[in-house]
């Protein structure tokens, strides 16, 4: 989702129109030994979001690849404004399963706002009773899942922490669920040590006996991820366990960790929809094709 900057025949490529196909690399994909093999009760369903509402004509060439589709009840990062408000109903005509997001701030908007005398957690909870409502007025169902968008990844700092924890724990208050989208990229944290964004939650939650929260990892490196290809690597790849979906293409890709997979992008470093030109988005894969339950 990395916004603060601004199912096809096989090994189909997402490529911008103006871009010519390329093959996918036959070894990309690398899973853990213990989990080469999804089980045979597994679905990988691919699904997409966008800070972007691609527009109602859209829906119907997407779904020709996609079962689900991040539904922003709040404006997008870095954007003044949110085009997905009033489109439940588009998508669900269109037979469009939910991945459902609200935006969450970043670590210098937490501090900015303590500095103005707004706790960390008042303001988490401010959030998250802005994102129930907008939940209900988009008329979701009572335990959806809503994800926070938590972008910055690593270890939270303590002021990240009680945000994150306020919120999800408000939302678990509600009658909805909460639901987390973090990072599951391993980033050096003690000498020897390693620690991911969702780790360190789950950690915190187990810790303080907090709500249960679900997981939508991002982790775009390649591998484990395969890049921009309608063939998603296996849910159970990803590094991370137990988690609802995995977001294994961004736009734009990070060239540090895509080199393996760089050639599934259009030269621009962006992922397109098929059929689509112009609309450029993350891919994600689930074993539902509705990870938030919100039709």
């Amino acid at each position: 989702m990395r916004r603060l900057a601004t199912p096809l025949a096989t090994f189909l490529l997402l490529t911008a129109t103006a871009c010519a196909r390329q093959s996918q690399p036959s070894s990309a994909i690398h899973t853990p030994a213990a989990t080469t093999q999804p089980s045979a009760t597994t679905q990988n369903l691919i699904g997409f979001d966008s800070n972007d509402y691609p527009g109602d004509d859209a829906w119907p060439a997407l779904r020709q690849h996609f079962a689900f589709a991040g539904y922003w009840l709040t404006n997008p990062p870095g954007e003044r404004n949110n085009g997905w408000v009033g489109k439940r109903d588009v998508l669900l005509r269109n037979n469009f399963g939910f991945l459902v997001l609200a935006n969450g701030k970043t670590d210098a908007e937490i501090a900015r706002s303590k500095r103005a005398g707004i706790t960390p957690a008042a303001l988490g909870g401010k959030d998250a009773a802005a994102a129930i409502t907008a939940a209900q007025r988009e008329h979701f169902p009572a335990r959806t899942i809503i994800f926070l968008d938590q972008e910055e990844g690593g270890r939270l700092t303590a002021n990240q922490s009680a945000y994150l924890l306020a919120w999800t724990e408000a939302v678990a208050h509600s009658s909805y669920l909460p639901g987390v989208y973090a990072s599951g990229k391993p980033v050096d944290d003690s000498p020897g040590k390693t620690i991911t964004t969702i780790q360190n939650i789950r950690e915190m939650v187990a810790a303080q006996h907090l709500h249960e929260i679900a997981f939508w990892v991002y982790q775009d490196a390649c591998p484990p991820a395969n890049g921009c290809t309608l063939q998603p690597p296996p849910l159970t790849a990803s590094g991370t366990p137990d988690v609802t979906a995995w977001q294994y293409a961004q736009s734009p890709r990070e060239k540090e960790i895509t080199a393996a997979c760089g050639k599934t992008y259009a030269a621009d470093g962006n992922c397109y929809a098929p059929g689509v030109p112009g609309i450029h988005l993350d891919l994600s894969v689930a074993s539902s094709s509705d990870p938030s339950r919100g039709r």
